[in-house]
């Protein structure tokens, strides 16, 4: 007996960023991987669900600079970051992890 052909979707998180909570834990899973990249696409994912005009518009920046900031590869300046970051509503914050060097 063969097995029926599964479609599967692709991975869309802005379907599970449904409040602040959601956000925050998929930004902390997100940094945790020391991946640039991600962090970049889940800044996009995230400003997607908030509305990239209104980000854009509150960031400061035109609508097409932030999804060139955003896109993958792209090498936005932190006080880009920092900008997109605020008008998402997103913080960062520092924690000693006691590891040294």
């Amino acid at each position: 007996m063969t097995q029926p052909d599964v479609k599967l979707l692709p991975f869309d998180a802005t379907r599970y960023l449904t409040d602040d909570e959601a956000v925050a834990e998929y930004m902390n899973a997100v940094l945790e991987t020391e991946d640039p990249n991600l962090f970049l696409l889940a800044l996009g994912d995230i400003a997607r669900v908030r509305g990239m005009t209104q980000i854009a518009k509150v960031s400061g920046l035109g609508r097409e600079s932030l999804y060139k900031a955003l896109a993958p590869g792209a090498k936005p300046r932190f006080d880009t970051v920092l900008k997109v970051a605020r008008a998402l509503g997103v913080t960062f914050s520092a924690h000693v992890s006691g590891v040294r060097s």
